[in-house]
C-alpha cells in the first residue's frame, strides 16, 4: 500500500493576503478539485491563529461543507498543521497567549477525532522554537497532559522542531509518550545542515507526517532539486523504516501556486 501523497493547504491556490503559507479563507474549497486532478490523495489543513473563527473546522456549517467537498472529489484530510502555535506557542512568556494556544489545541484534537483526522503537526520552529533548555522544559510540561487527551482521542501529535537530532531525541524521551511522533521536513533539515541519515537513525521509527521541501543551506525555500536537500536518497533510506504516514508537498511556491506545484510534483514522483 502506497503512502498517501498530499499537499499543504493553499499551495495550489493564489496566496491568501500575500502570505506564503496560510489557510485560504473564503476559497479553501477550490483546492480540492485541483488536488484531485493532480492525482493527490489528501490536503494537510492549516489552522492559523488569525481569523481562526473563519476556519471551517471550527463551525458546523464549515464541517458539513468540508465533508461534502471531500466526498465529491474523493480527497481526504488526514492531518492538520497547527500554525496557530507559531503565534501562541505553549511555552510563550505571555501566559495568556500560551493558555489560548493550549485551549485551541485541545479543541482541535477533539475536532480531529470526531472528523477522523489522524495527525496534528505541532510546529516548534522560528518564533516558536524550543532551543533553550528552559523553553524545552516548559513545552514538555504543557504538552504532556495534552498528549494524554490526544491519546484518548486516538489523534497523533507530530512535533516539528529545528533541534539537532540528539537534542530532539532528549525531548522525545522526556515526553515519554508513544502517541507523540516526529514531523520531518526535508528542506528545513537541509537548511540547518543536519544529516538525514543521523536523524533517521535517531528517530526514524517515530516519523509520522513528512513535508517535502528543498532549501539552500542557511537559506529559504527553492524549487525541488535546486537546493541542499537530497530528496531522492532520503526516500531510499526511508524504506528501511517502513514509514506508513502521509507525504505532504510543502514545496516552493509563487504567487499563483498551481503551475509551479505541478512542475515540482512531476519531478518528485520518480522518487516516491
Amino acid at each position: 500500500m502506497k503512502n498517501p501523497l498530499g499537499v499543504m493547504q493553499g499551495r495550489l491556490l493564489p496566496k491568501y493576503k500575500g502570505r506564503y503559507q496560510a489557510h485560504p479563507v473564503g476559497y479553501w474549497a477550490d483546492e480540492f478539485p485541483l488536488a484531485s486532478e493532480l492525482g493527490l490523495d489528501c490536503i494537510e489543513f492549516i489552522v492559523d491563529f488569525e481569523e481562526i473563527n473563519k476556519n471551517p473546522l471550527f463551525n458546523s456549517e464549515g464541517i458539513l461543507e468540508l465533508n461534502k467537498i471531500k466526498k465529491q472529489t474523493r480527497m481526504d484530510v488526514l492531518s492538520i498543521c497547527g500554525d496557530f502555535l507559531m503565534e501562541a506557542p505553549l511555552h510563550s512568556k505571555d501566559h495568556g497567549l500560551a493558555k489560548e494556544g493550549e485551549n485551541i489545541l485541545i479543541d482541535l484534537i477533539r475536532i480531529a477525532s470526531k472528523e477522523n483526522i489522524e495527525t496534528i503537526v505541532i510546529p516548534c520552529v522560528d518564533q516558536s522554537s524550543i532551543i533553550s533548555e528552559k523553553e524545552q522544559n516548559i513545552f514538555i510540561e504543557k504538552l504532556m497532559p495534552i498528549a494524554k487527551i490526544a491519546e484518548g482521542c486516538n489523534v497523533r501529535l507530530s512535533l516539528e522542531t529545528d533541534l539537532d537530532p540528539k537534542s530532539f531525541k532528549k525531548v522525545l524521551n522526556k515526553l515519554n509518550n508513544q502517541n507523540i511522533y516526529v514531523n520531518y521536513d526535508i528542506g528545513n533539515s537541509a537548511s540547518l545542515g543536519y544529516n538525514y541519515i543521523e536523524e533517521l537513525n535517531t528517530y526514524g521509527s517515530r516519523l509520522f507526517d513528512i513535508h517535502i521541501k528543498d532549501r539552500a543551506l542557511g537559506g529559504g525555500s527553492v524549487l525541488l532539486g535546486s537546493g541542499n536537500a537530497d530528496i531522492k536518497q532520503f526516500f531510499i533510506e526511508l524504506k528501511n523504516y517502513h514509514y506508513k504516514g502521509p507525504i505532504i508537498m510543502q514545496a516552493f511556491r509563487d504567487d499563483e501556486g498551481f503551475s509551479i506545484f505541478k512542475r515540482q510534483l512531476e519531478w518528485v514522483k520518480d522518487f516516491l
